[in-house]
């Protein structure tokens, strides 16, 4: 797995408990997963101004046709305010259809220092379909 580094948001820093939402979008086709990451990075260039947004790392597995991304957030409110962003629906839109995505979400402290431990057994399970 390949991971991009730290970007933090505007709310980088809070000492509260924070939301943290893992994606894995599977694509059908190895030639979208490019499309797909390069979206990723669009969207991350403008996570330091995204309100609630703590900071977030881009991950893919390009020879298996995945990627995505562990998130971090103020609360629900500002997870849903970035996935109902004009931007982030205008990719979803792009490219619904062309894969499965599955998600998850749950709350813990900013320090806790297992988010990528917790995220890795998330994404190692085997619940897709052929």
């Amino acid at each position: 797995m390949l991971t991009s580094r730290w970007t933090p948001g505007q709310a980088a820093g809070t000492t509260g408990s924070v939301l943290v939402s893992v994606t894995d979008f599977q694509a059908d086709r190895l030639r979208d997963l490019p499309g797909v990451y390069r979206a990723g990075l669009a969207l991350r260039r403008a996570w330091p101004e995204l309100d609630g947004a703590v900071g977030m790392w881009l991950w893919t597995e390009p020879l298996r046709g995945r990627c995505g991304s562990v998130s971090i957030w103020l609360d629900e409110q500002a997870l849903r305010g970035f996935v109902g962003w004009p931007e982030h629906v205008a990719i979803v839109r792009r490219y619904r259809g062309r894969g499965r995505l599955r998600s998850t979400t749950w709350t813990t402290s900013p320090s806790d220092r297992d988010i990528w431990a917790k995220a890795r057994a998330y994404l190692s399970e085997e619940t897709r379909t052929p």
